[in-house]
């Protein structure tokens, strides 16, 4: 596994232990346990997991999802340190890097901004950098829903379209911050926004990301 990847893996599951099974997150509906067992029956059950994506399959997934949240917790943890089995597409080389790194970091941050009290993490330059690029990448399809123009801008002035459109709303933050804003964590990124005030009322609460 690279290192982005398997940093954010370990990152994650270190803090799902150190809160809990029954500890709140950003991810409606998810205690700590469930956020666990979607972690692994992502990477281990793909016969289930396409429920993620294809609505015709959510069932399928909800009750595989449900029968691993049911696992001792611990089990749970283990599986998501191990890693992908080799069988699994995440088990590819390159994959784990490509499909993970944002994935462990932003549900590593569902957990942290869900419990009273956290602080923000200060990430290296070099690691903001790997976000921003998957997030300009990704933008279009994270902001597809987006019921304005939206437009995600750093503080250098580097911007990535998330969707085009009248009115623009512009939101402005380092980039983990904008990654979270983009994959529906509005409430909890610590970003500014301008444009229209109506607009901006409603980029706030749009179901925004994958």
């Amino acid at each position: 596994m690279s290192n982005h990847a398997r940093r954010e893996r370990l990152l994650l599951a270190d803090l799902l232990e150190s809160v809990g099974p029954d500890a709140p997150t950003l991810c409606k509906g998810w205690t700590t346990r469930d956020l666990a067992a979607h972690v692994v029956v992502r990477e281990r059950r793909p016969d289930a997991a396409g429920g993620i994506m294809i609505k015709p399959l959510a069932a399928r997934l909800a009750k595989v999802q449900g029968e691993f949240a049911a696992k001792p917790y611990e089990q749970l943890l283990e599986l998501i340190r191990t890693g992908p089995p080799k069988l699994s597409l995440f088990g590819i080389p390159g994959a784990d890097e490509v499909s993970n790194t944002v994935e462990f970091y932003v549900h590593g941050e569902d957990v942290r901004r869900a419990q009273d009290g956290w602080a923000p993490r200060v990430l290296d330059a070099e690691f903001a950098e790997v976000l921003w690029k998957r997030l300009a990448r990704m933008a279009p399809l994270s902001g597809r829903r987006s019921p304005s123009g939206l437009v995600l801008r750093r503080p250098d002035g580097q911007t990535a379209v998330a969707r085009k459109g009248a009115p623009v709303v512009t939101v402005t933050g380092e980039p983990a911050e904008l990654l979270l804003f983009a994959m529906g964590r509005q409430s909890r990124a610590d970003v500014s926004l301008e444009g229209d005030e109506d607009a901006i009322g409603k980029v706030q609460t749009a179901e925004l990301g994958m």
